[in-house]
């Protein structure tokens, strides 16, 4: 029988934060394909809203993409 080590640990994510948020906010496209991952946008006041949705996975939600409305309007 193969023996098998299993090792868990935390990700070293602050190390690697620079360069990821230069990926998300490199201005030549998107390079991680992050653009489609949202299913739904919705403004902020409609929190409540949103969260419903996502946790009965209705309307096909998988991700929510919740912005706070500008005093200036949209």
């Amino acid at each position: 029988m193969p023996r098998v080590q299993l090792r868990m640990g935390q990700a070293h994510v602050r190390r690697w934060t620079g360069q990821i948020l230069s990926l998300l906010t490199d201005t030549d496209g998107d390079i991680l394909g992050v653009d489609g991952f949202a299913s739904h946008r919705l403004p902020l006041v409609d929190a409540p809203h949103a969260y419903e949705i996502f946790q009965k996975r209705q309307d096909d939600c998988v991700k929510v993409v919740r912005k706070p409305q500008s005093s200036a309007g949209p």
